[in-house]
């Protein structure tokens, strides 16, 4: 006979518990990314070479650039999703900048860093997805499309890295962004491999 579990909601106090150690991994795997000069894909892509290249800190580019997709998640994913996002970016973006200031990086091997980045916001944003949670940004987008269209989500966040990082390969050298893949192609592995609905009952 096949036993038949119930999903187990958590709840909020687990809630805050796993969205507060996903963001604090995310917030240390983006410290040592930006502390050894690498880049990623995804919104914080973008949000890493924006503050590169214009001297502001990731905390606040990566604030402002996700404000446009609330309005889209807010309809896509309903509102306990968006608060979420929205908390939880705002929350990152806090980390981020403030975390150095107490938690100074020496000498980083840039293939350390990379993988050492990967493994932490892996391991971070799936302790977000369990307790329904995002960074927000082009995964709602690509959610949308999906919908819409019928294309693949996941197809859509691939296309997306792939022009963010060859957008990156004219401002950055070639061994930047090569390294920096490194540190992308690990996260996702941490997510594709870990991140089965099938099993893990507890929503």
């Amino acid at each position: 006979m096949t036993d038949v579990r119930e999903p187990v909601k958590h709840t909020p106090l687990e809630d805050v518990q796993g969205l507060s150690l996903g963001i604090f991994l995310c917030g240390l795997g983006i410290h040592v990314l930006t502390h050894v000069g690498l880049i990623t894909g995804q919104t914080a892509g973008l949000a890493v070479i924006i503050s590169y290249l214009s001297g502001f800190s990731f905390g606040t580019v990566f604030f402002a650039i996700n404000l446009p997709f609330y309005l889209v998640a807010y309809r896509r994913l309903g509102l306990e999703f968006t608060v979420k996002s929205l908390i939880s970016v705002t929350l990152l973006s806090l980390v981020t900048d403030f975390l150095p200031l107490g938690f100074e990086l020496g000498k980083v091997n840039v293939a350390i860093g990379a993988l050492t980045f990967g493994s932490l916001v892996g391991l971070g944003l799936l302790a977000m997805f369990r307790h329904n949670g995002s960074l927000g940004g082009l995964g709602v987008i690509a959610l949308l499309v999906q919908d819409t269209t019928g294309f693949r989500a996941g197809y859509v966040q691939l296309i997306a890295d792939a022009i963010i990082f060859t957008v990156a390969l004219f401002l950055f050298p070639w061994e930047v962004v090569a390294w920096s893949l490194l540190g992308a192609v690990v996260l996702n592995l941490v997510i594709a491999i870990n991140h089965r609905r099938d099993r893990y009952i507890a929503t």
